[in-house]
């Protein structure tokens, strides 16, 4: 079975830092479709961070320049690591390989990890 687990979530301040971590296991990865995603509480899912089919990274504009997509392919992990925080950026985020090349759409996603920022 194809499994992701987050850690690194937590409460920190506003202008602090934190870095999320993603252990793939159960399936070949691919990096093309592995990200991020987030949701807050009343709020739709929101992509946050993914690499893509054409190698890149993508990022949401509320994220870019603050947060930084990384992968450490030999152990098959996956970090977001997240400066400069706001209190919007609270939300429960979810490791994620995504249904297609392009676009938000989660076919795996882990539990989760929360991130409050205050």
């Amino acid at each position: 079975d194809v499994q992701l687990v987050e850690s690194g979530g937590g409460s920190v301040q506003t202008g602090g830092s934190l870095r999320l971590s993603c252990a793939v296991s159960g399936y070949i990865y691919r990096r093309s479709l592995m990200g991020w995603f987030r949701r807050a509480p009343g709020k739709e899912r929101e992509g946050v961070a993914r690499f893509n089919s054409d190698g890149n990274t993508i990022y949401a504009d509320s994220v870019k320049g603050r947060f930084t997509i990384s992968e450490d392919n030999a152990k098959n992990t996956l970090y977001l690591q997240m400066n400069s925080l706001k209190p919007e950026d609270t939300a429960m985020y979810y490791c994620a390989e995504f249904l297609f090349g392009v676009g938000w759409t989660p076919q795996n996603w882990g539990q989760g990890t929360q991130v409050t920022v205050s």
